[in-house]
This record gives C-alpha cells, sequence and structure tokens, in this order.
C-alpha cells in the first residue's frame, strides 16, 4: 500500500543537478560551458528579450495602426433562438452572467429577432429590435428597456 512517508521518485525520473565551474575533472570545469568568449561567456552577459543585436528589432519594424479606445463599449447581441436555449423567466445581462450562459465583459445587452420563442420570458435589456419586441409579446413576455450606460451626450443648448 502507498503510504507518504514511502513516496519516491520512478528511476531515472530525477537528474543529478549539473555543478558547474567545479574542476576539469568534473567535464563542466575552467568555463562551466560556457565557451571561451564573447558577451555569453561574461557574467550578466544576456540581452533583453527582442533583442536584435543592433538591428532595428520586430516590434519597431513593424507599422503601428488604429487606436486602441480604452474606454470603448461592448454589446452582447442574443437572438430569440439563444432564448429558447437558456432556462431563464428574466433575461438581463445581470442574470445572464449569474448563470454563466455569457462569455467575457458586456456593458450593455441587445436582442435581435432571429429564430422563434416559445416560451414566456422577461427581458431587460438596452436594446430590442421591433420584430423582437413583438414575438416576445405574442408569447406573453414582456420587455423593459433599460438606459444605455455610460456618458451620455449633454444638451448643447442653453436654457433660457
Amino acid at each position: 500500500m502507498l503510504q507518504l512517508n514511502t513516496i519516491k521518485a520512478h528511476p531515472g525520473a530525477t537528474h543529478r543537478k549539473k555543478r558547474l565551474g567545479r574542476g576539469a575533472g568534473s567535464g563542466h570545469g575552467m568555463t562551466s560551458g560556457k565557451g571561451d568568449k564573447g558577451q555569453l561567456a561574461r557574467s550578466g552577459g544576456s540581452v533583453r528579450p527582442g533583442f536584435e543585436g543592433g538591428q532595428m528589432p520586430l516590434y519597431r519594424r513593424i507599422p503601428k495602426r488604429g487606436f486602441k479606445n480604452p474606454s470603448r463599449r461592448t454589446n452582447c447581441v442574443l437572438n430569440l433562438s439563444d432564448l429558447n436555449k437558456l432556462a431563464l423567466k428574466e433575461v438581463s445581462l445581470e442574470t445572464l452572467v449569474a448563470n454563466k450562459a455569457i462569455k467575457g465583459r458586456f456593458d450593455r445587452l441587445t436582442i435581435l429577432a432571429t429564430g422563434t420563442i416559445e416560451k414566456v420570458v422577461q427581458v431587460k435589456a438596452h436594446r430590442i429590435s421591433a420584430a423582437a419586441q413583438e414575438k416576445i409579446k405574442a408569447t406573453g413576455g414582456s420587455c423593459e428597456l433599460l438606459p444605455i450606460p455610460g456618458a451620455q451626450p449633454r444638451n448643447t443648448k442653453a436654457k433660457k
């Protein structure tokens, strides 16, 4: 029977540590396996990742294009056929995340009308297409439009 005090590695599974600079008889003496001269033979003689010996490195040679918007908004788009597959009576961004029905980080929920819906569902979304609203209400469900989160455009006209 296997016991904690008898556990050991299989034969050949472990190797002895290579002891560098311990004399000529060890096979790794004098230069410690680093060769005779050059940058890599020196102490601290290594180059940073991406360094190409003074040549313009790849990450600087290739063109940089576009713009990564740090405050972008992401939409989770669901069709009515997707709502059929879920075992939820209320569909909102919070309930979808809580039941692990969607992966990733989303700011808004959009419902589209592709497919059919056979069950009664309460939908709370930021956008719902007109056709999807009709189909949901035809089955006896309800739709609630949520305000879109984030900064809203200000009214530039001054009130008098």
